[in-house]
C-alpha cells in the first residue's frame, strides 16, 4: 500500500468488525460456560450426572441448580448474540475517498442493514485524531463535518494502533482532503 496519500485520486480503507480472535475466545468461553451451567442444572433436577467433572446431581434444584440454570439461559443468550455479531461480522466496512469526484464513502455492516454515509469534501471541516490514553485507551481518526459538532468516526471500534502510525495516518489523510488537523498536542 502506498504510505503517501498526496499522489493517489482515491483511498480506500478496508475497517474490520466483529471477526476478531478476541470475539471467538469469548464466545467459546460463553459457549462452554452456558452448557455447562446448563448440565449442571439439568443434572441436580435428575440426579444423574451429565458433566464429567465434579458431581452436580448431588446439588438441591432448589435454589443451586435454579440459578446455575438461570446462569446458563443468560450466557446462551449472550452466547447468540455474540455468534450473531461475528457471523455478521458487525462493523466491517470501508472508507473511500475520492478526489476526482471529491465524495467521502463510509459504509458499515449494522445490526440489520447497512449503514452509508456519503459527503462532499466541501463539507469537511478537519480531520480529528481522538486519543485517550489510561485504563480504556481510545485512539481513533475521525471526520469534523462544518456546521456540526458530532465527529464522523473512520476507523474501527477497539482498534489500537501505534500512536505514531495514528498521528502519521491522520495527517496524510488532513493533506489528502485539503483539510486541517485537530488533536495533536
Amino acid at each position: 500500500m502506498n504510505k503517501d496519500f498526496s499522489s493517489l485520486s482515491r483511498i480506500e480503507q478496508k475497517i474490520n468488525g466483529s471477526r476478531k480472535l478476541s470475539n471467538y475466545i469469548v464466545g467459546g468461553m460463553l459457549t462452554i460456560g452456558g452448557v455447562g451451567f446448563i448440565l449442571a442444572s439439568i443434572s441436580s433436577y435428575t440426579g444423574k450426572d451429565f458433566l464429567p467433572l465434579g458431581n452436580p446431581s448431588a446439588l438441591l434444584f432448589v435454589p443451586q441448580g435454579l440459578i446455575m440454570g438461570a446462569y446458563g439461559v443468560i450466557a446462551n443468550l449472550l452466547n447468540l448474540y455474540l455468534w450473531y455479531m461475528v457471523f455478521i461480522n458487525f462493523g466491517s466496512g470501508f472508507n473511500s475517498f475520492d478526489k476526482s469526484s471529491k465524495k467521502v464513502l463510509i459504509k458499515r455492516k449494522g445490526l440489520f442493514k447497512d449503514i452509508d454515509v456519503n459527503i462532499n469534501f466541501d463539507e469537511i471541516k478537519s480531520v480529528k485524531l481522538d486519543i485517550s490514553e489510561g485504563f480504556n485507551p481510545r485512539r481513533r481518526i475521525g471526520l469534523v463535518l462544518k456546521g456540526r459538532r458530532k465527529i464522523l468516526p473512520l476507523s474501527s471500534a477497539g482498534d489500537l494502533k501505534p500512536l505514531l502510525e495514528v498521528e502519521e495516518e491522520g495527517a496524510r489523510l488532513a493533506k489528502f482532503l485539503s483539510v486541517n488537523l485537530e488533536g495533536i498536542k
